[in-house]
């Protein structure tokens, strides 16, 4: 019995070593700002990455402190799920807004405070806890914003330009058309910053235009955009799709997307509809990521050769003269000679090279600040993703590749991934009192 009491009494302590081990842990949870705060005033987006392996994340505060204030900006706190694992989160990702001068505080030095708590006993079961004190400038002042410049007209499918001037370095800028956003992009001379903005084919009149600008603290700048909108005609135009033409693509886009079932024509709906749209997705996600710098000058190219289609036309698709689908063509169509020749339109980065559904062989191009050019129904791809191509370097050839009837070029623009027409790209004059002739005044 001695022998039990005491293998049991080993037992029991060994039992409550691992317990305190667990529930008395001494890790302390981490912290990771998304981005540095030096200045604080309007609303402010504190992106903040916490880990608590061990007991898991109990509590978040975050504080505002000035002088003898000390106003709470943030109480997260979260119930014990558990005692022997984790009895809370063991990550959190978070974007906290800070919004300083809703608390009151005034202008000049403060301090920032995050504090982390877990769910270990440790501290007197207050829990293992990670300060972190941030000096701060209290700024409630907006920066001043002036138009330089700013298109007169603008149409649904159109693309748009703003110049204008930040009194200090801003954080966000750009143009807002209703709630869309585009960037701006520094110009190069001090304090200017230029945006190309767009409007979708089937944009109706928007209800805000304006210039914005944040500084640092958050605070924001607004000046309205006196550009015009006016409609786009309407062009209209009707496909026949035949047997011949399915029997020869549909082997094609069955070759790339095994998941297409049912008929020849059920197969044609499917890639016209859902790979379309994919497919836009993709260009967008492309597209998204632009260079800051303007790569390109003066207009671009113009492949040689008739135009087939164009920009927005409206398109009606008959099947033994049925309507079996409507789409919208966001592009020109241009067809000269057989697997002919194709330079990029202007100066700038290959983004894209390869095969894209309907479009099939596929390049885009970054001209930088959010402009972009798209190439396909290509017959060859000359280029590869990362190359600097020059202003009428060939890089590739046309042809039927994708949803083609026949050997052309597909040519789009796009402005921040949204189709516009290329018509404006291609006119050196809208290009000289839009653009060129604004940014040589500065």
């Amino acid at each position: 019995m001695r022998s039990f009491f005491l293998l049991l009494s080993i037992c029991s302590s060994l039992a409550l070593l691992v317990a305190a081990y667990l529930l008395f842990e001494f890790e302390k949870p981490t912290l990771h700002l998304g981005k540095e705060i030096k200045y604080l005033g309007g609303r402010v987006e504190l992106p903040i990455k916490i880990s608590d392996r061990k007991s898991g994340v109990r509590s978040i505060t975050i504080s505002l402190k000035q002088g003898e204030r000390n106003e709470r900006l943030l109480e997260k706190v979260f119930l014990r799920q558990a005692w022997f694992k984790p009895a809370g989160p063991t990550a959190l990702n978070e974007v906290v807004v800070i919004d300083a001068q809703k608390a009151g505080i005034k202008e000049g030095e403060a301090e920032l405070i995050i504090t982390i708590r877990d769910f270990s006993l440790n501290g007197f079961f207050q829990g293992n806890k990670t300060l972190k004190k941030i000096p701060v400038t209290m700024d409630t002042k907006p920066p001043a914003l002036t138009l330089v410049h700013a298109q007169q007209t603008i149409q649904n499918g159109g693309s748009g330009v703003a110049l204008y001037t930040v009194s200090e370095q801003p954080g966000r800028h750009g143009v807002m058309i209703d709630g869309t956003r585009f960037p701006g992009y520094p110009t190069g001379k001090k304090d200017t910053y230029v945006c190309y903005f767009a409007l979708p084919w089937d944009a109706k009149q928007p209800g805000k235009m304006r210039v914005v600008a944040e500084d640092e603290a958050g605070n924001e700048a607004s000046i309205s955009l006196p550009t015009v909108f006016k409609n786009a005609p309407i062009k209209r135009d009707s496909i026949t799709i035949s047997d011949r033409f399915l029997q020869q693509k549909m082997p094609e886009f069955e070759q790339h997307y095994p998941e297409l079932t049912g008929t020849l024509v059920e197969k044609y709906l499917f890639v016209n509809n859902q790979i379309r749209l994919k497919n836009d997705e993709t260009i967008a996600q492309v597209c998204a990521g632009a260079d800051p710098q303007q790569l390109w000058s003066d207009r671009f190219l113009r492949m040689p050769g008739a135009g087939r289609a164009g920009y927005a036309d409206q398109r009606t698709y008959l099947y033994n003269g049925t309507v079996i689908d409507t789409q919208t063509h966001l592009g020109v169509d241009i067809a000269s000679l057989q697997q002919a020749e194709i330079r990029a339109a202007n100066r700038g980065k290959v983004i894209f090279a390869g095969y894209l559904g309907i479009y099939g062989n596929m390049i885009i191009i970054d001209h930088g600040q959010g402009v972009a050019s798209l190439y396909s129904h290509l017959s060859s791809i000359d280029t590869t993703v990362g190359t600097l191509a020059a202003k009428n370097q060939p890089i590739g050839r046309s042809g039927t590749s994708g949803m083609a009837g026949g050997d052309h070029l597909h040519f789009s623009m796009l402005v921040h991934g949204i189709f516009v027409t290329p018509i404006q790209w291609w006119d050196q004059r809208w290009i000289d009192a839009n653009i060129k002739s604004a940014l040589n005044a500065l």
